[in-house]
């Protein structure tokens, strides 16, 4: 039972990370489109 409970716990903890770096990306990437949109308005 400790195993499973241990098992769960590092899936979980894996999970958590996955989901903080695609967080990261996707704010990285809007912030990247939205600088490119500055940039295309005020050299047009």
């Amino acid at each position: 039972m400790k195993t499973l409970i241990l098992i769960a716990t590092l899936m979980t903890l894996t999970a958590c990370e996955t989901m903080q770096g695609l967080g990261r990306d996707v704010e990285n990437t809007g912030e990247t489109l939205q600088q490119e949109s500055v940039e295309a308005q005020q050299n047009p």
